[in-house]
């Protein structure tokens, strides 16, 4: 339940409301992820009147505003046919037009397409905080891996204000799922940078995807892709059938990479 609505016009602003003790002040974006992210009575910061919506290439990184829209990023020219994959699985074009980048990175699950292509492209997350002298501003940046296994203790009081993703890394996806509009029960992303770096990214189970293997070269990457979900038994498939379809994606990609 929403207890008091705030609009703030600067980060300034919206951080001290969200370094409250009380009420618990949540960040709100497109909104697509409130019920997820309130299941107490909140207070909620509107993030829109910030200028959080841009997306520009610097150098070998594109920089994505953390408010920019599912549907905005996916009109955009030049978007890499994972990601653009990726984003159509992730949500429906009534909510890729409210849902956020950083809102569906905050509140995604582990069966979170998007997040998991993202993940095999070892992006960047720039944060923003409020520094001690409570006037000014903090920058730290933190990889995606990094923050997915503590989103809960890393991000209140803080804000997400953009991603950076390498230009040059090459990115295939694959999925299995109940339908083709179903969440994934496994999905897969690869990323591959020019000099054979590897990095595989597996989502469709617990609370986060995960990372399951980075190396200079894709060496011993399908192993790798069966022996992260020996565990990964849920509701929806064994642990068994996971590790077999994680390998057949992680090899799909593989030679789709190889062939492009």
């Amino acid at each position: 339940m929403i207890i008091a609505y705030h609009r703030p016009h600067s980060l300034i602003e919206a951080l001290k409301l969200l370094k409250r003790p009380e009420p618990t002040t949540i960040p709100l974006g497109g909104g697509s992820a409130i019920r997820r992210e309130a299941p107490k009575p909140v207070a909620v910061v509107d993030l829109q009147a910030l200028d959080l919506k841009g997306i520009h290439t610097q150098g070998k990184h594109l920089e994505i505003g953390a408010l920019v829209t599912l549907q905005a990023w996916l009109d955009t020219p030049d978007l890499l046919p994972a990601l653009r994959q990726a984003i159509l699985h992730e949500a429906t074009h009534n909510l890729r037009q409210v849902a956020t980048l950083a809102g569906t990175l905050v509140a995604g699950g582990g069966r979170s397409p998007l997040t998991t292509a993202l993940l095999a492209l070892d992006p960047q997350l720039e944060v923003k905080s409020l520094a001690d002298d409570g006037e000014s501003l903090d920058t730290a940046t933190i990889g995606l891996g990094d923050l997915l296994p503590q989103r809960k203790e890393y991000l209140p009081g803080k804000l997400i204000t953009a991603l950076r993703i390498p230009t040059h890394v090459r990115l295939a996806y694959a999925y299995v799922a109940r339908t083709p509009a179903d969440q994934p029960i496994v999905c897969v992303a690869v990323g591959r940078w020019p000099a054979g770096r590897t990095r595989l990214a597996l989502g469709g189970y617990g609370e986060a995807p995960i990372m399951a293997f980075d190396g200079p070269t894709p060496a011993g990457v399908e192993i790798a892709a069966g022996s992260a979900y020996e565990t990964a038994g849920d509701e929806w498939a064994s642990a068994e059938y996971r590790q077999d379809v994680a390998v057949t994606l992680t090899k799909r990609c593989l030679l789709e990479l190889s062939l492009n």
